[in-house]
């Protein structure tokens, strides 16, 4: 084990150096079987979203600008027959992962942390051999030290206008990484420190561009880079985190929240937090969509019998998918409110057939969307961050009936959450199209037999195309 590289104990700052000794001195015995368990369905999960997400157009342009850089053979790009260096590799993998809106969501830490740790920690896995055991703590690591910078940003962060992936997102890499690599906890406080200089990402994005797709490769691209540059003894900022004046919760946030960098660290595990989508959506509407769905349903609706639709939600809600539907592409239809509800009323389904290109500006939809109206609701504000969900949905129709159903909470949250079975049917629907059935059963065996297994090799090589 490498020297301490961290300054002297006197003149650390608590939570930068706090995260990093967790990273780094996380032990097996010191982690619940419940998370280890959870933690092997946020793997299956991430390697759904990140396989899909290597069929997408904008994933392919960024494979190709990679192989066109070039870089010694370290780490594979998943479904292709091309390896990499560690950082392109996770470049290319990670952003494959948050590519369709359908990767996990923690809600107060506002992050996608599984297509960032785990691409990361089988980059690292490939140049750095480990058991399932290790990957698994790594993956534990990450998400436990980046669901804390992201739960201390609050919604500040997100109310300024950055988005979490591309900014807080740089911590679970870091983290990861810096854990696969073997670095002690003064090494991870360098990685740590020197990721977050390298935070981005703007929420403008999800109004309509690739941009988005990228701040989640960037992330695991910064992360990778912070490790290996504090392996060779590169020193980051020590307080990077919580630094009064140009700190990353300072520079990021207008309503940061310090104290939970380090709340119940290594007790309360973040972990179990994580949800998963059903809908390759923004959150935030997966609500309504299953509310108006579950309408339709048990009143036998088409969609020619309804008038409108009125939907009552959080500031959050609103401010993150409430504006007028432009048909500009992808990421704006996923990200948009009135598109969802339209195809979920005119086909009866929201996946990813729902967001074939040919469908983003069918009349149809474009017609229905108007039919749509959505406002702010003070009293859903008053029920806190953590309720930022909770949504009122009425459905009008032309002979004159309204119903009307209220949710607490998303469907995939911790409080409604999807079954294990679930989650695996969602894999391979995911896989169907691009995979042989025998690769992704053999993944989820793999997946499964995590905590069991001498090398993570086999699931690497299962990963390439």
């Amino acid at each position: 084990m490498p020297a301490d590289t961290a300054q002297p104990a006197d003149k650390v700052p608590a939570a930068t150096r706090g995260l990093a000794e967790f990273a780094a001195g996380l032990r097996w015995d010191d982690v619940p079987a419940p998370v280890i368990a959870h933690a092997k369905l946020c793997i299956l999960d991430a390697l759904g979203c990140c396989l899909f997400g290597t069929t997408l157009p904008w994933t392919r342009i960024l494979v190709e600008t990679i192989r066109d850089q070039g870089g010694h053979e370290q780490a594979s790009i998943w479904g292709t027959p091309y390896r990499t260096s560690l950082a392109h590799a996770a470049l290319a993998n990670c952003a494959a992962g948050h590519s369709f809106e359908l990767d996990d969501l923690h809600t107060a830490g506002l992050l996608h942390a599984t297509t960032l740790s785990v691409p990361v920690a089988i980059a690292c896995a490939e140049r750095h051999p480990c058991t399932g055991r290790d990957f698994l703590l790594a993956c534990i690591a990450g998400f436990e030290a980046g669901l804390r910078v992201g739960m201390a940003g609050t919604h500040g962060l997100f109310h300024r206008g950055f988005h979490p992936q591309g900014a807080s997102g740089v911590f679970c890499a870091a983290a990861t990484a810096a854990r696969m690599m073997g670095l002690d906890a003064g090494q991870t406080q360098h990685a740590l420190g020197i990721a977050a200089s390298q935070a981005a990402g703007l929420m403008a994005a999800q109004e309509g561009a690739m941009s988005k797709r990228f701040h989640g490769g960037h992330a695991g691209q910064a992360g990778v880079m912070a490790a290996l540059l504090a392996q060779r003894g590169f020193t980051g900022i020590a307080d990077a985190i919580e630094a009064p004046y140009g700190g990353f919760l300072a520079a990021y946030s207008d309503k940061p929240d310090r104290s939970l960098l380090l709340a119940g660290l290594g007790s309360v595990w973040e972990t179990l937090a994580i949800g998963f989508k059903a809908y390759p959506t923004v959150s935030c509407i997966h609500g309504p969509l299953a509310m108006l769905r579950t309408i339709m349903q048990e009143h036998r609706l088409a969609a020619g019998d309804i008038t409108g639709i009125s939907v009552k939600c959080s500031t959050f809600t609103y401010r993150h998918t409430v504006w007028p539907y432009r048909a500009t592409g992808l990421t704006e239809a996923q990200m948009n409110m009135s598109y969802g509800l339209a195809v979920m009323a005119i086909d009866g389904a929201t996946f990813v057939e729902q967001f074939r290109p040919e469908r983003l500006a069918d009349p149809a939809i474009m017609a229905f969307t108007q039919r749509i109206n959505a406002e702010i609701d003070p009293a859903i504000d008053a029920l806190g961050p953590a309720r930022r969900d909770t949504a009122v949905l009425s459905v009008h129709t032309h002979d004159g009936r309204s119903f009307t159903q209220e949710r607490a909470w998303r469907p995939g949250s911790p409080e409604d959450p999807l079954s294990a079975d679930a989650l695996r049917a969602k894999f391979r629907r995911l896989l169907g199209t691009h995979w042989p059935e025998a690769r992704a059963e053999r993944i989820i065996a793999l997946v499964d037999e995590l905590d069991r297994t001498p090398s993570l090799a086999p699931l690497a090589e299962a990963l390439r195309e």
